[in-house]
């Protein structure tokens, strides 16, 4: 089933959503996270997608009490990333009741805890996020080239363990001017774990795009927030 996933931005206790990644370019900033969260469950998410930013940008997971209030309140699965650098924070949100965990940094500077985590609970419980600019995966909050393809770091991981792919396109990502689905469709027909695309979404055509490419699903953030469309009109679209 092709997943529609409405993204939970956390940055300062407040919700936000960012223009390509960089502090101070909010464009939405909420400081009713739990209401965000009702409001997408009620349309039918089926998982929410949550990125303590402060954790990404800066390894210090300051909204991790956010993201436990969200899994406590609210039976839906999520995906949970941002500052996770360890086995033990890792380790913590599967304890909490986390669907899976998404790895970006952690994973490409040590791929064994990839291994390691999908071995003690399965790799269905871990995610490993590529977000990659004109095909090359960025480290440290988009801030450093890895200096690796996207379809390289894709085919290292799927053997390391991993159960699925966040393919984030850094290009489009937060800039609402549609989607590029072509490397999408490259990178989910060199790997057989699901990849789930984000970045670009601004219209239901996209959602319709990234379904066609052969993503397993898509998350979608700034068109939600904008009000472009509603998270219910997007599931719908792709039922």
């Amino acid at each position: 089933m092709f997943e529609v996933i409405p993204a939970i931005d956390l940055r300062g206790g407040k919700v936000v959503q960012l223009v390509q990644g960089v502090p101070g370019t909010e464009m939405v900033s909420i400081d009713d996270y739990l209401g965000v969260a009702e409001s997408f469950v009620s349309q039918g998410a089926r998982w929410l997608h949550i990125i303590d930013l402060d954790g990404a940008l800066a390894g210090n997971r300051k909204n991790a009490h956010i993201v436990e209030d969200i899994i406590k309140k609210f039976n839906v699965r999520t995906e949970v990333g941002g500052g996770i650098r360890d086995y033990e924070t890792a380790r913590c949100l599967l304890g909490l009741g986390v669907t899976r965990v998404i790895l970006g940094t952690a994973a490409i500077r040590d791929p064994e805890l990839v291994s390691r985590l999908s071995a003690d609970f399965g790799s269905g419980a871990v995610m490993v996020s590529l977000d990659s600019k004109k095909g090359e995966v960025l480290v440290e909050g988009w801030k450093e080239s890895s200096g690796k393809s996207t379809i390289q770091m894709g085919k290292l991981f799927e053997k390391m363990g991993a159960g699925s792919i966040l393919y984030t396109n850094v290009d489009v990502e937060g800039l609402l001017k549609g989607v590029d689905e072509s490397p999408v469709r490259s990178l989910a027909s060199a790997v057989k774990i699901p990849v789930i695309a984000s970045g670009g979404i601004t219209a239901l055509s996209d959602v319709v795009k990234i379904k066609e490419a052969g993503a397993a699903g898509v998350v979608i953030g700034s068109a939600l927030y904008k009000h472009h469309f509603t998270l219910r009109d997007a599931i719908s679209i792709i039922s």
